[in-house]
């Protein structure tokens, strides 16, 4: 599981489309209260953060119909609690931007 902490604009179309799923997944656990994946790490960063994550959420829906894809599954922004902004990563954003680097991919970094 990973959101990244980069510019949506410098994702790579897999990147891009696989953290909009995997944000999916850790806003169910986190607004649904679920067990599965929940002491992830990356679960467990955006806690307390559902307002934060709703706004990434929209920064890569945003990105995505940019680049012409569709969107389908909003999230209920009722739900978008807590801190607006995520203050702590699991990796810092030059380990991410290596991470990404050695993955060969389209990413702009």
């Amino acid at each position: 599981m990973r959101i990244w902490d980069l510019p949506v604009e410098k994702l790579c179309k897999n990147h891009l489309l696989g953290e909009h799923r995997e944000l999916h997944a850790i806003w169910n656990i986190i607004s649904q209260d679920k067990k599965g994946y929940s002491k992830h790490p990356e679960t467990k960063r955006w806690k307390g953060k559902l307002k934060a994550l709703y706004i990434r959420h929209e920064e890569l829906v945003t990105e995505m119909k940019k680049r012409g894809y569709n969107h389908n599954s909003p999230l209920d922004a009722r739900l978008a609690v807590g801190k607006e902004t995520q203050d702590e990563c699991v990796d810092s954003i030059d380990t991410q931007i290596k991470i990404l680097k050695n993955k060969m991919c389209k990413c702009e970094l």
